[in-house]
């Protein structure tokens, strides 16, 4: 019976049109901000703010989608490599342990859009249907 349970639950998974799971997503950057492309592990050391200036000098401010976006948890799980679960004691051991703050929380692609398109230097991350009107998008490289 689980068996069943499994092969109908993996169809229907795979018969889901692209756009109905959360996996695209776009970086999107302050239009100041000099690159065009980040590789994933360029992308996952700013998000945890392992890397603090972008090429060009200027200081990365990264944006992350709400904890219960489905875009954050396939972000994190694309980019940074790891659950919400590790994602979450990631930030626990860096705030106690004084390294680090996580990046500022957003609730929509538009509330992401806007805090980039305001902050110098902020990188964040929306679906690839959301408008990104006065903000740049970066392309990902693996």
């Amino acid at each position: 019976m689980r068996a069943l349970l499994r092969s109908v639950l993996a169809a229907a998974l795979v018969a889901l049109p692209a756009a109905a799971l959360p996996s695209e997503f776009v970086l999107v950057a302050h239009p100041s901000v000099s690159a065009t492309a980040l590789s994933r592990a360029e992308a996952s050391r700013m998000f945890q703010r392992l890397e603090s200036h972008w090429p060009d000098g200027g200081a990365v401010r990264p944006v992350d989608q709400a904890k219960t976006s489905p875009l954050r948890v396939a972000f994190s799980r694309d980019v940074l490599g790891k659950s919400m679960g590790a994602v979450e004691q990631y930030w626990s051991q860096a705030i106690f342990s004084g390294r680090a703050v996580p990046p500022v929380e957003k609730r929509s692609d538009a509330d992401v859009v806007a805090y980039v398109r305001e902050t110098p230097g902020a990188i964040g991350y929306v679906s690839s249907s959301a408008s990104a009107e006065g903000v740049k998008r970066l392309a990902l490289r693996d």
